[in-house]
């Protein structure tokens, strides 16, 4: 991982940090985004290590695909190039059809899919130049329904059929894509305050340790979409 370049959308706390953390300590160069250019800077601060500097901090939103470009040429400009993009920003609403909201439905799909969408078509040409990797951070609810998931459902399982389809767009060209869907993981997510409570729960480095798994596999071998669940989680 020493000295590759990596994109991280959402990487200013949860998961896309823990993926960053991890990354960080090989020695990749990393560049993590949030909608707030505070937030992206002082996580890039802490992620910094003495023998690792290089990491820097975004103002990007996913959902405006000229924010994005804009996020892509900042990684490039400092960097020299990109070899991964990985997707992670997220948000979730859920409610009951009946309570949905327009505002809520638009949010989640925006951010969730059509951010996924405008992160990878801002990216794509600079990892078909490096024959990088594209990583999304979908979720179990993307092949698994519940009440109340309409929306957060409807993006996630749109998110595991886009990533596969570009999968198989962009093998031809080098470019290695897989999608991760986690289950329960312990961060802030949905308003969530991690706390001992949640320690069943996978952690945001133990993503950031699968994430540095696919990148470092033989590149003769994909896993393209990969379920990842807690391993014993409180009986009911």
């Amino acid at each position: 991982m020493k000295d590759k370049v990596i994109l991280i959308t959402g990487g200013s706390k949860g998961i896309g940090y823990g993926i960053a953390e991890i990354l960080v300590g090989e020695g990749a160069k990393v560049a993590i985004t949030s909608r707030s250019q505070k937030a992206a800077d002082q996580a890039a601060e802490a992620l910094k290590l003495e023998s690792n500097p290089n990491v820097i901090g975004i103002e990007s939103d996913v959902t405006d695909m000229n924010s994005e470009e804009a996020a892509v040429k900042k990684t490039v400009e400092a960097f020299g190039s990109l070899d991964v993009l990985i997707a992670n920003a997220g948000v979730g609403h859920f409610a009951n059809i009946k309570d949905m909201t327009e505002k809520h439905w638009h949010q989640t799909i925006d951010t969730n899919l059509t951010g996924v969408f405008n992160s990878v078509k801002a990216a794509v040409n600079e990892i078909i130049k490096s024959k990088g990797y594209i990583i999304t951070i979908a979720s179990l609810a993307g092949t698994n329904f519940f009440s109340q998931g309409s929306a957060y459902n409807a993006s996630k399982f749109g998110l595991v059929g886009f990533t596969q389809a570009i999968m198989l767009d962009l093998r031809q060209d080098g470019v290695k894509v897989s999608t991760i869907m986690p289950g329960s993981v312990a961060t802030y997510f949905n308003g969530n305050e991690p706390s001992p409570e949640d320690d069943w729960k996978i952690q945001p480095e133990d993503i950031g340790k699968l994430v540095l798994d696919l990148l470092t596999m033989n590149p003769r071998t994909l896993p393209s979409k990969v379920e990842v669940r807690p391993s014993m989680p409180p009986s009911k």
